[in-house]
């Protein structure tokens, strides 16, 4: 049972980047599904959140417009796409599901720097 993420790395301000997460173990089509983030100092902060079918989806102000989650059942992959990125946003990126007592990937690092 496991979640891996990917697609982080090192982008300028402006840009966009795509996160995902792997699901393995479970039933993936069965569960919501979360991304946070952690930038350094900071708490632990949901980013976006979507239901097990794919049809609702919730963003907190910071990122609303900018940033859509979404998933593919099919493939047992939740995504993140990011736009407009800013120094803000550079965090460690993670995904998260309420398996079990709670499940987590060991993040994937975005930096967004010129």
């Amino acid at each position: 049972v496991q979640l891996v993420e990917s697609g982080g790395g090192l982008v300028q301000p402006g840009g966009s980047l795509r996160l995902s997460c792997a699901a393995s173990g479970f039933i993936f089509s069965s569960y919501d599904m979360k991304w946070y983030r952690q930038a350094p100092g900071k708490e632990r902060e949901l980013v976006a959140a979507i239901n097990s079918a794919g049809t609702s989806t919730s963003y907190p102000a910071s990122v609303k417009g900018r940033f859509t989650i979404s998933r593919d059942n099919a493939k047992n992959t939740a995504y993140l796409q990011m736009n407009s990125l800013g120094p803000q946003d550079t965090a460690v990126y993670y995904c998260s599901t309420s398996v079990g007592s709670g499940l987590w990937g060991r993040g994937t690092q975005v930096t967004v720097s010129s």
